[in-house]
């Protein structure tokens, strides 16, 4: 489909691309819907009829069949989430478009509900058998990591019973809180100083990022207004959520609230602590020394938050039209290989991107993977700043990721989160470097400098204070309910130790983390930002190296998806995270952006 016969919509910054959901469904009342719900009931049940009681007993052939029951039927009830979750993305206010999700999710966990003996019955499964089982038969054997990953929950693993009800009471467990958080954020209205209409809090955020003054400063006491005015209720989605984690980490003897996203991201804790400490270390070689240069930028004392993600003095202000945007990552893409640009046009031709910002829809961006038999799904909010183009960039590198991981299979092709940054970085990173060398100025460089900087402070530091307040939070509330103020105790805490002395902090900020998304959907999981960037950093130091083969070998490790452990995926770069002079490596690389900026003053 070319681009002009896809739908789209008209804005400031040209006609950006809607998506076109047709590869999972042609709508949500086509016969495939209603064919692929009746197909998980029916399946589910014999599946379960086939084979519970039995898997112990299956030799390597029957096992190799069951697991392919086992992802055809992941395949389908991927595919129907994936439809309903995009389209409520879209404009999540629609009534209909949030009954659909939620009919969905019903059928979906009740149809699925037969299915949980499946992991249980595999981890009982004795290491020798197993072993066997997998040395019998080659194509049994590619799901070893799948199977490695389920049986690192072996230790946690409750009753049957349990585990059933557990599965069973989700949609009105977590799910149920998410979908309130989701539709809270959404439908808050943002009263600006100077803005004739309410705004939504993507517009309102994005006000941050205004070259005056004023008006950033107007943006920060809106948000922090409303969400002052909701903290009760953020503070309630967050006491329940932590406390229903804490409830079944209990019940399951997890030693620490992060255990069981180490297991789900195939990471060692040391991994990540050697990680956090490494960062936490260089807060005043990084974000202190940055921040007290931008303040000097900025002819300023202090900075207030308002100022965190100003543009400096010297940047000229200009929108980034979309083809402009699109043609600066694509350059960037085929300069390092002609197959990155070619892996990445049908996202742009195709109806694969949801551009631009439209009542109701999400906050954010994101790539989404769907289902190894359609294609990945981008959604972004393109406003026209120099970060959106990164923020494309970055998505577009997710969805590469998981095109060329798709021909793993379903089961295999999900790569574990301390690798799923890497393409997105990766992509940004080369963008970075494409408009770096085209700097037709050293005022020009300076900016991409900073703007990169900054960036990558937003990606490690701040992500590190995230995942200090999530273990700070969840320790917390161990001890019982938090009040708003104790939350925002904690906020403030790591946002004061993470940003340094040159900042102060107006009244209201302290509510802040009440719309981070992370912190209420995926808990723990922001490391996997500071994870990835680290990460790609020492890998563009090792392209820079030895840029011979670095090409094949990249491919290659985004092919792997989720079948290989991140050791084995570093390897050929002559790399390894679990050396903590590894992610000082990467961390150098920030410091020595600064240095350089350093010596332009």
């Amino acid at each position: 489909m070319a681009l002009d016969q896809q739908s789209c919509t008209t804005t400031e910054f040209g006609d950006l691309p809607d998506w076109d959901l047709s590869a999972l469904y042609a709508a949500p009342d086509a016969p495939e819907v209603a064919r692929d719900f009746a197909f998980l009931e029916t399946e589910c049940a014999d599946f379960a009829k086939t084979y519970e009681g039995q898997l112990a007993q299956l030799d390597a052939a029957a096992m190799l069949d069951c697991v392919r029951r086992y992802e055809k039927i992941d395949i389908v009830a991927g595919r129907l989430m994936s439809f309903a979750g995009l389209r409520y993305y879209q404009n999540s206010i629609d009534p209909e478009r949030a009954k659909f999700l939620s009919d969905a999710q019903d059928k979906v966990t009740v149809a699925t509900t037969p299915l949980v003996f499946f992991s249980l019955e595999m981890n009982r499964i004795e290491d020798a058998a197993f072993d066997a089982l997998l040395g019998a038969n080659a194509e049994l054997a590619r799901y070893r990591t799948v199977f490695e990953r389920m049986r690192a929950m072996r230790p946690y693993q409750l009753s049957d019973d349990l585990e059933k009800f557990l599965h069973d009471q989700s949609t009105v467990g977590a799910a149920a809180w998410n979908r309130l958080f989701d539709e809270t954020m959404a439908g808050l209205e943002f009263e600006v100083a100077g803005e004739e209409e309410p705004l939504g809090v993507e517009a309102t955020l994005n006000l941050l990022t205004d070259t005056d003054r004023a008006r950033r400063e107007a943006g920060a006491r809106a948000l922090a207004e409303v969400f002052t005015k909701n903290v009760k209720l953020f503070a309630r989605v967050h006491n329940t959520l932590a406390k229903e984690k804490e409830i079944e980490d209990r019940w399951r003897k997890m030693p620490t609230p992060q255990t069981a996203r180490h297991l789900a991201n195939h990471v060692e804790p040391e991994v990540v602590e050697a990680l956090r400490n490494s960062v936490v270390a260089a807060y005043p070689r990084l974000s202190h020394r940055y921040y007290a240069l931008k303040a000097k930028w900025l002819g300023l004392d202090t900075l207030e938050v308002w100022d965190r993600n100003a543009p400096l003095p010297l940047e000229a202000p200009r929108q980034i039209g979309w083809d402009e945007a699109r043609s600066t990552v694509m350059e960037a893409y085929a300069g390092f290989s002609p197959k990155l640009a070619e892996l990445t046009e049908p996202f742009f031709t195709q109806g694969w991107i949801d551009a631009a910002v439209k009542p109701g829809k999400a906050p954010g961006a994101f790539a989404h993977p769907t289902v190894t038999d359609a294609h990945p799904f981008v959604m972004l909010n393109y406003l026209g700043k120099p970060r959106d183009v990164m923020t494309l960039a970055h998505e577009l590198g997710h969805g590469v990721h998981q095109r060329l991981a798709a021909g793993q299979g379903e089961l295999l092709s999900s790569t574990p989160l301390t690798l799923a940054e890497t393409a997105s970085v990766f992509g940004e990173m080369l963008t970075f470097r494409r408009m770096l060398a085209n700097a037709k100025s050293q005022a020009e460089r300076k900016v991409l400098l900073a703007g990169k900087v900054e960036d990558m402070i937003n990606t490690v530091v701040r992500q590190i204070a995230f995942y200090d307040f999530e273990c700070k939070l969840h320790d917390a509330r161990r001890g019982g309910e938090l009040t708003p103020e104790d939350i925002n105790a904690l906020w403030m805490s790591v946002q004061a130790e993470s940003l340094g002395p040159v900042f102060d902090y107006m009244d209201g900020y302290e509510s802040f983390w009440a719309y981070i998304p992370h912190f209420v959907h995926s808990p723990f999981y922001v490391y996997a930002y500071a994870f990835g960037d680290g990460l790609v950093n020492a890998l563009y130091a090792a392209y820079e190296d030895a840029p011979e083969g670095f090409e094949d070998k990249y491919f290659e490790m985004l092919s792997a998806g989720g079948s290989k452990h991140h050791k084995e995926l570093l390897a050929p770069f002559g790399l390894d995270a679990s050396d903590p002079a590894f992610w000082d490596k990467g961390l150098e690389m920030i410091a020595g952006f600064i240095d350089e900026l350093e010596a332009m003053e």
